[in-house]
């Protein structure tokens, strides 16, 4: 029955989707190149703010915002089109070799210092969407025709039970690699130096990220108005709450036809064509527009197509990185390395 649900959710985004590119025509092109201009600027706003805190935490390195921000234009453009966000994975690999002395702890953790605030202002969306009873109320979720929606709402034991297991995943990853990698919470720690520097956090990213959600709030207004459905805030909030949902354990990429059913029960006014035409065909354009900056920006920046050559590079550096700490660690505590040491 499951699967039968979750094939059912993608033949109804493919089929949204065919019903998109039958009506390109109807498109208003002009509010749609404003829309990809303002995710451009929300992808140069975040990868500003990452700078800054990479310059927190290592002052006095001269850091090219150049190939750091086409690293993150790069990272996000994988991200668009590999799951398991192994984008970012390239991300943090192509800065880190931007970094003498540099390392994976730290640059991990400056990267992850952005969480804070798009967490804060992803619960203030969430909160004033339900607020407004944009949101469909829970009842109806299991009858909502999109798998990852219904079957969670179905299974509410499961999904606490997979979102513990999540938790506690990460919790023991950080703790095994705590273990294997020598000063690895010193590392840690250097990376979030910034967040130690209140002023210095809201001037130089907090501010850069609020940049980037508002940028990010008038492209999905631009989105709105060139599919004929009108930009309003309560319409930009429900779409950004509903982009959050939709993607929380998806089984399908970037959380296909749950954003589709919960725009079409939600979103009031327009027809349900007119609604998914504009689901599907803002999830394709985003999509398909972070695929093309970020391989603009590898074959420009760092003179390569082999987009996956540098995901492995990047898994095969880090576990080269975490094997020698191990290695210079046990030879350090050796006897050998004691009676060297004396001498």
């Amino acid at each position: 029955m499951a699967f039968a649900d979750l094939a059912s959710s993608i033949e109804s985004f493919a089929s949204a989707a065919a019903e998109f590119f039958e009506h390109l025509s109807d498109i208003a092109w002009t509010p749609f190149a404003l829309a990809l201009a303002c995710l451009t600027a929300m992808q140069i706003a975040r990868a500003w703010a990452w700078r800054n805190v990479l310059r927190a935490a290592y002052p006095g390195t001269r850091i090219s915002f150049l190939r750091l921000a086409a690293a993150y234009l790069a990272g996000a453009g994988i991200n668009a089109i590999v799951p398991a966000r192994a984008g970012d994975v390239t991300k943090i690999f192509l800065v880190k070799r931007q970094i003498p002395g540099s390392s994976y702890p730290a640059v991990t953790s400056s990267f992850l210092v952005q969480t804070v605030f798009d967490t804060t202002a992803g619960l203030l969306v969430f909160v004033y969407a339900i607020s407004q009873g944009l949101l469909p109320r829970p009842p109806r979720l299991p009858h909502l025709p999109a798998f990852e929606i219904s079957f969670w709402a179905n299974h509410p034991q499961t999904f606490a039970i997979a979102t513990a297991g999540l938790l506690l995943a990460t919790a023991l990853a950080v703790l095994l690699l705590a273990h294997r990698v020598r000063r690895f919470w010193e590392r840690v720690r250097q990376g979030v130096a910034v967040l130690t520097q209140p002023r210095r956090y809201l001037r130089e990213v907090a501010v850069w990220q609020g940049i980037g959600w508002l940028c990010r709030f008038a492209a999905f207004w631009f989105f709105l108005e060139a599919f004929g459905i009108g930009g309003s805030i309560g319409s930009v909030m429900l779409v950004m709450s509903v982009q959050a949902i939709a993607t929380i354990i998806p089984f399908t990429p970037g959380g296909a036809g749950a954003q589709q059913a919960l725009l079409v029960a939600t979103l009031s006014g327009p027809s349900r064509s007119a609604v998914l035409s504009f689901s599907v065909g803002t999830q394709i354009a985003m999509a398909a527009w972070s695929v093309l900056l970020g391989f603009a920006s590898i074959l420009l920046v760092f003179r390569t197509t082999d987009w996956r050559g540098l995901i492995r590079q990047a898994e095969a550096e880090a576990d080269l990185e975490s094997g020698v700490s191990s290695t210079n660690r046990d030879s350090a505590g050796s006897p050998a390395s004691a009676r060297e040491a004396a001498r």
